[in-house]
């Protein structure tokens, strides 16, 4: 880089060391800056939902409630096609899921809601269950301690799973013999 004089001198050469000394304060600002406020964006919950989102969240828990399974999958699945951060809606995803006897399938819908809120008790008590109903007792008690963390006293949600944990190890297990097991046919689809 050269500098300009008035006084009629040559033109003098800038070093690289003066061009560091004079850029670097800047830059670092800069990154701090960048840095701070990428990590404060990062970490904040979604503000919220798209509102049409929670109309099809809505109406696929009326149609769960009507008992019309296939109706709720496609309001929930709209609702996650238009706000992917609902979380109410991978519940409900869950909960049908439960209600099909497929416990590994409503674990995987409950980590999508835990993924967006992690502390939720209710997800975790109700994925607890899931879990239970899945036969993974240690993975219940896993979440039953969440539970108990993030509720730092007394809670329902821990109580629950608790009890459910405390019938389902009461309950003596049975153990199926070889002879008792049927072939599946070919093609068939496989259960959960």
């Amino acid at each position: 880089m050269l500098i300009r004089t008035d006084a009629g001198q040559l033109p003098q050469r800038e070093s690289v060391l003066e061009v560091l000394m004079r850029f670097t304060p800047a830059a670092v600002s800069l990154a701090v800056l960048l840095a701070v406020s990428s990590s404060i964006s990062h970490g904040q919950k979604p503000t919220s939902i798209d509102s049409r989102s929670v109309q099809w969240a809505e109406r696929g828990a009326a149609a769960y409630t009507a008992g019309n399974f296939n109706g709720a999958t496609d309001a929930y699945e709209t609702a996650l096609a238009l706000d992917p951060r609902n979380s109410v809606a991978f519940v409900g995803l869950a909960r049908i899921a439960r209600s099909q006897d497929l416990p590994g399938k409503a674990i995987r819908y409950y980590d999508e809601a835990l993924d967006l809120d992690p502390k939720d008790v209710t997800i975790l008590q109700q994925q607890g269950v899931a879990m239970l109903e899945k036969g993974a007792v240690e993975s219940a008690r896993s979440n039953l301690a969440r539970i108990k963390e993030s509720c730092k006293s007394r809670c329902t949600a821990a109580d629950e799973l608790a009890a459910a944990i405390a019938s389902n190890s009461a309950q003596p297990q049975r153990i199926v013999a070889t002879s008792e097991l049927k072939p599946v046919p070919t093609g068939a689809p496989l259960k959960d």
